[in-house]
């Protein structure tokens, strides 16, 4: 099934939705991954495990992928109770505004003091990976983040950022323990600051590459591989995903869904697409680092309901991942600006004004 390795590589993983993806790709390959999560989200992985439900190229329905059958074993704690002795890697998979929570912020602070290598696999890269790009004054980012401060004990060339791509789901229906994969694509990671960290990422992705999964009487190999790149600037191709397509679900009327948000004025998406992958190419990224909008069109004509950051706003969040300012911002340090970003970041601010207002505005008896 996987290759099987005297010393399993260690991971922790804060978040347990979107980790869940990550923690079963490793638990295929046989290493072992603790999930950082809420106590009710604990004690049911701890009860039953999780299952991951893929779709596989070639094959009807989804493939079920429980934890408890897999050679790794995954685990889930709450922060306060974790322990980071005898971790190797740390990944990060929460919601960029979730680690202000005091006893998240607190678990990171041991992170960084452990000084343990960490992958960020969140849309909003983290501070100190930004601080790695030559040239980038990273103080003036600093309002884009929820609470930048907790990002303050990093050592940069300990953090590195891993392309969200997969696109995944809990089922409304089902308990927390389960992820249903929508768009299987790879996680993309940049090289670390250091090689014998970047050493244990690739020995991760070539377990994982070295998978097969039993479907229907044949070994197969199972989609959603780890692929790590030299290039600092490969997860940054997602940005020009999440400004033409995640962020523009959100309207002045309601939120609709990625498919409409790119294909409802292709010519416009791809002038926002090309002009956020020209900004990444200011900073330093090659054409080869980027996804053609072509290929990225073709895949968001599959993706059919709202993106979770519109979700989220029109759910009445008071705090988001903020790449669109950040985005926004970064363009600023270039001297660089687009009308259309402009426009998206107004309507998110409003929106989440008008979910403040309507917090604290009194109850009607």
């Amino acid at each position: 099934m996987a290759l099987q390795h005297p010393h399993p590589v260690r991971v922790l993983i804060l978040g347990a939705s979107y980790g869940s993806l990550f923690a079963t790709k490793l638990a295929l390959a046989g290493h072992d991954a603790q999930m950082v999560c809420l106590p009710e989200e604990a004690s049911l992985i701890t009860l039953e495990g999780t299952l991951v439900r893929l779709p596989i190229k070639g094959q009807s329905g989804l493939v079920d992928i429980r934890s408890k059958q897999l050679p790794g074993n995954i685990t889930a704690s709450v922060p306060s109770k974790v322990d980071l002795t005898g971790f190797d890697l740390v990944v990060l998979a929460m919601q960029e505004p979730q680690y202000r929570a005091p006893e998240v912020r607190e678990l990171l602070g041991r992170v960084a003091a452990s000084r343990l290598p960490t992958v960020s696999i969140m849309n909003m890269p983290p501070l100190p990976y930004l601080s790695r790009i030559p040239g980038l004054d990273t103080r003036s980012l600093a309002p884009c983040y929820t609470d930048a401060t907790v990002w303050d004990g990093f050592d940069p060339d300990l953090v590195t950022l891993c392309s969200p791509d997969p696109q995944a789901f809990r089922p409304a229906d089902e308990g927390l323990n389960v992820l249903q994969v929508r768009l299987p694509t790879n996680f993309k990671a940049s090289a670390f600051g250091q090689q014998a960290h970047t050493q244990l990422l690739r020995r991760l992705a070539a377990d994982i590459e070295a998978v097969r999964w039993p479907v229907n009487g044949q070994s197969i190999e199972l989609p959603v591989k780890l692929k790590v790149y030299d290039s600092i600037f490969v997860p940054m191709a997602k940005w020009s995903m999440l400004i033409a397509g995640n962020y523009r679900c959100i309207t002045p009327s309601g939120m609709r869904p990625i498919r409409d948000a790119v294909h409802s004025d292709l010519a416009l998406s791809r002038s926002i697409y090309d002009w956020v992958g020209s900004l990444c190419q200011s900073l330093g990224a090659a054409p080869e680092d980027l996804v053609p909008f072509q290929k990225y069109a073709d895949a968001a004509s599959n993706l059919a309901s709202p993106s979770s950051v519109a979700r989220a706003l029109f759910g009445g969040a008071l705090a988001i991942e903020r790449v669109d300012l950040l985005v926004q911002a970064i363009a600023r340090t270039k001297g660089m600006q687009l009308p259309a970003l402009d426009e998206i970041v107004a309507l998110v601010n409003d929106k989440l004004e008008s979910n403040k207002a309507a917090q604290t505005r009194p109850q009607a008896a």
